[in-house]
């Protein structure tokens, strides 16, 4: 089977999940929830954790509610970020921002009822000979990542953000943070689940924070072309910090040390490879932005 099917079977798998999860109830929470969730996602941080379980042999059964969930928490961050005291955005995906369509008060508690529903969905997930152990310490690694040491301390980077004083240590450790955070813990967790040893969770991450970065790099030099008041982007991007050569050659270094980081553990995945790869390409059909 190519590479492209075996990605649509897994995104296929994800979609049916996430939709029989937030099927639950009908209430007005659960409406603003399908709202935000089932809305043609990219879903790469489940596709990257089910590309890592895939290595490590996890049975999808065991795998598929960790990758719903962290997909779940990554909503709810968005439905934060785009109210009127964050990022104030009015679109998401194409279409109005869940604030737009319900209010901000039903945002907020939609953002909050997807992180609440997230640790239910790992907490239900099956048992298993030798496997509570991994599910455990799976929880507490998306709960860090997910945290103030991850994304939301990436968020709160952002939102402080003084263009005047940021620095490239600082922009670099909001990126890690903010958008490198999920994506290295959807690395990591498909090891843990599947026993991986501790050399192997290192490259993993290391894997996992590269291609974070490159992941932001790559959506800073997208959003390039957008016209901003005297040329100032509102929130922190690269290409404006360092200008687009150096932008573009900073994501083509954090792919090929991604790549590394996996060689480095001998860890042989054609899927996190491709995974990796493909940020390289900068611009793409929304059908192929939607299978990987």
């Amino acid at each position: 089977m190519i590479i492209k099917e075996r990605f649509k079977q897994k995104k296929d798998a994800v979609e049916l999940e996430l939709e029989r999860i937030l099927s639950r109830g009908n209430s007005l929470l659960f409406q603003a929830m399908r709202y935000s969730v089932l809305s043609a996602g990219k879903r790469y941080r489940p596709l990257l954790m089910l590309a890592s379980g895939d290595y490590f042999h996890v049975e999808m059964e065991r795998i598929l509610p960790f990758a719903c969930a962290l997909e779940l928490i990554h909503n709810y961050s968005l439905v934060h970020d785009d109210l009127p005291c964050m990022d104030n955005d009015d679109y998401r995906r194409g279409r109005p921002a869940c604030h737009k369509v319900y209010g901000e008060n039903i945002a907020l508690l939609t953002g909050d009822s997807l992180l609440s529903l997230a640790f239910e969905v790992m907490a239900e997930a099956p048992d298993g000979k030798d496997f509570s152990q991994h599910k455990s310490k799976a929880i507490r690694e998306i709960s860090l990542y997910a945290g103030v040491g991850g994304m939301i301390g990436g968020q709160l980077l952002d939102i402080t953000y003084n263009p005047e004083e940021i620095s490239e240590d600082r922009l670099m450790e909001l990126m890690i943070k903010k958008t490198g955070g999920l994506i290295t813990a959807s690395v990591t967790v498909g090891g843990i689940l599947g026993g991986a040893s501790s050399h192997q969770t290192g490259a993993l991450q290391a894997y996992g924070e590269n291609v974070g970065l490159a992941f932001q790099i790559r959506d800073d030099i997208q959003d390039a072309a957008k016209d901003y008041p005297d040329n100032s982007p509102p929130r922190p991007n690269c290409v404006h910090f360092f200008g687009p050569d150096k932008a573009r050659e900073k994501l083509d270094s954090h792919i090929r040390d991604a790549l590394i980081a996996l060689e480095t553990a001998s860890i042989d995945s054609e899927e996190l490879r491709h995974l990796a790869i493909r940020l390289s390409v900068l611009k793409e059909k929304i059908e192929n932005e939607q299978t990987t």
